[in-house]
């Protein structure tokens, strides 16, 4: 197998996160209505950092909700192992919010499906928006990102991996090429 490439380093990683904030920020007025929904396991970390970029920002603090979307994947049945399975924590009344689901990487889309799925099990939001830090292609449903820190271009079997410091203890972006 060949050797990981480095698409972001921890600093370069930073910078987007920062520059996705500043995105949301100017497309949201103020940010009232903006609820943040990530993905379990690193969008929810994604999500935990833009809203503490976002919170700084007038009086307003933007709500947090994790989301799992495990039981609403399509293809748990045949996975080869048990899906480890974590809490969902949506702490608002997700009608009254224009939420932005938080991801790490977008691929097939299917992720985002289960999430739209999981999300509608609690209410039915004003708005979706979705952010993807790593937007990889190969989409098999018409889902696309409204940000995007970063494109990258991969073949069907390579690996994108975030990591997060809260749970790997560095940042970085890697793709592993098949």
């Amino acid at each position: 197998m060949e050797a990981d490439r480095v698409i972001a380093s921890g600093e370069e990683m930073e910078g987007m996160i920062q520059r996705l904030a500043e995105e949301i920020a100017s497309g949201h007025g103020d940010l009232t209505e903006l609820a943040l929904v990530g993905i379990q396991r690193r969008g929810a970390d994604l999500a935990d950092r833009l809203k503490t970029m976002l919170d700084g920002r007038g009086n307003v603090r933007v709500p947090l909700g994790k989301l799992d979307i495990n039981l609403y994947r399509d293809d748990w049945t045949s996975l080869s192992v048990q899906p480890f399975i974590q809490c969902t924590e949506i702490p608002f009344d997700l009608p009254s919010y224009r939420i932005i689901l938080v991801d790490d990487v977008l691929f097939t889309g299917r992720t985002i499906r289960a999430a739209l799925e999981a999300v509608l099990d609690y209410g039915r939001p004003k708005k979706v928006e979705l952010l993807a830090l790593v937007d990889r292609g190969h989409r098999e449903l018409p889902i696309q990102p409204d940000f995007v820190g970063t494109t990258v271009e991969t073949g069907l079997d390579d690996r994108v991996n975030v990591l997060v410091r809260e749970r790997d203890g560095e940042d970085s972006i890697k793709v592993v090429r098949a």
